[in-house]
């Protein structure tokens, strides 16, 4: 009996194109009194498994939180899976704002003390005597309301790239930071203003609105279904959206399209961006936004060590990581001491700093004084592979691309492959040019994976 997922990544991806379905991207959570986490949970994988879900699940005595991804003709029948359980029957489903059959790769359903890591003793209050739910229409009421307080629940990351109006946004790494901080902050108005708080799904907010209700809060409210329901419900009513800019997600996308405002900016250079990425050595993956130019310039990493590194033969690189604790580096969300806008003092309006100009002439001169190394430049990722008429599909992300230039696919799994391109489609057309923003089509003699960069060689 199956309990625990078999295939790597890139095969889960190989079997998503071959399969040529659509799947859709939902998550929820619910608050429960599970007697058996561990018998929960390998119910829920021998029930989703042979439906093809993939995602990442928590489960444990007090409930369970699930972000999940399934084939779109399967959704009827997962909906039964968890309407078996009476705590799920009728619950809501939060379906992404913007969908991707690579969302998860995985299915991953994890057993743990807690299903949001809160830092609280949950028998010191009552976690039931939860907040004021409200719609999406009600919440924008409400944020005109003068004695109203908006309050941001997300981590410092999620809310720099989209938020509400007006909210407090704690400038904290976890959830459980968050908690005593705003307390604090707000302490004098327990009683005089209103608590509005929001998070992505509503979970935090779940559990947060019960806590300062204990700890006094006469007036605390939280948006139900959280910013993906908000978006929803502002969509299908016709309402103003509060929110402006982005929804971060945690899977493969990294954060929803929900206004065009752009409220973030780059941490290499300071221009406006709102594009998170993970720096391209695999031994850092720090979580950082980072421009076109910037990711042309630094070649997707976040610190030209880290180019120096990614250059390195795969079988130095892995070696370089092997038996490293990497614990502590990898996954950091956005702060780092090489993030050189980030870390500046210069604010929005000024002008790229200094190290960064240095970091470039250091790339620059490296590149230079090493002639036997090919000269290349990343200009798109793989996003999709074909596999009966061997294409590869790529997003184009910066430059230009055109027939008879030399590309370099490169990735963990595919290795370094380079060809010319003979011929190739923009939006499933022959085209002579595709530029910045484009989904680029070509032919393969090899599979391509969604770990694969795509560079220009000179």
């Amino acid at each position: 009996m199956q309990l625990y997922n078999t295939l790597s990544a890139e095969e889960r991806a190989r079997l998503i194109d071959d399969a040529g379905k659509q799947r859709l991207t939902l998550s929820f959570y619910a608050y429960a009194r599970i007697e058996n986490p561990t018998q929960f949970r390998n119910e829920l994988f021998i029930a989703w498994n042979p439906l093809e879900v993939l995602g990442r699940i928590y489960v444990a005595h007090e409930g369970i939180n699930a972000q999940l991804s399934l084939p779109a003709d399967h959704f009827y029948e997962f909906k039964d899976t968890i309407e078996a359980y009476d705590f799920m029957k009728g619950i809501r489903l939060n379906v992404a704002v913007e969908q991707d059959d690579h969302s998860f790769l995985k299915l991953t359903i994890k057993v743990r003390d807690k299903i949001v890591a809160d830092g609280l003793e949950d028998d010191s209050f009552d976690p039931t005597n939860i907040g004021v739910h409200l719609k999406a229409k009600e919440f924008n009421d409400l944020l005109e309301d003068p004695n109203t307080i908006v309050v941001d629940m997300r981590n410092h990351y999620e809310s720099e790239i989209g938020h509400f109006t007006g909210a407090i946004k704690p400038d904290v790494d976890t959830f459980r930071e968050s908690l005593p901080i705003i307390e604090e902050q707000l302490s004098e108005h327990k009683q005089d203003k209103k608590l509005l708080m929001y998070c992505t799904g509503g979970i935090r907010c779940e559990k947060a609105s019960a806590y300062f209700k204990h700890k006094g809060f006469e007036n605390v409210y939280q948006l139900e279904g959280g910013i993906i329901e908000y978006t929803r419900q502002v969509k299908a009513e016709g309402l103003q959206s509060k929110f402006i800019g982005k929804n971060f997600v945690f899977d493969h996308r990294l954060g929803e399209r929900i206004t065009d405002d752009i409220v973030s900016n780059c941490h290499q250079c300071g221009k406006p961006c709102d594009n998170h990425t993970n720096c391209a050595n695999e031994a850092c993956h720090l979580l950082f936004i980072q421009c076109d130019e910037c990711a042309s310039t630094m070649e997707g990493c976040c610190s030209t060590e880290c180019v120096d590194i990614i250059h390195l033969p795969e079988a130095e690189q892995k070696a370089l990581r092997r038996g490293i604790k990497n614990g502590n580096m990898i996954f950091k969300k956005g702060k780092s001491d090489v993030l050189t806008y980030k870390n500046s003092a210069t604010g929005i309006t000024g002008t790229a700093p200094t190290t960064l100009e240095k970091r470039v002439r250091s790339q620059e001169s490296r590149v230079r004084s090493q002639e036997s190394r090919v000269k290349k430049k990343p200009i798109g990722k793989g996003i999709h592979f074909f596999p009966k008429a061997s294409i590869g599909q790529f997003f184009l992300e910066s430059g230009e691309l055109k027939p008879g230039d030399t590309v370099l696919i490169s990735g963990p799994t595919t290795g370094d492959q380079q060809l010319t391109i003979a011929e190739m489609f923009v939006d499933d057309a022959p085209a002579q040019i595709a530029t910045s923003g484009d989904i680029v089509s070509f032919k393969v003699p090899f599979r391509i994976r969604l770990s694969d960069k795509l560079y220009l060689v000179d």
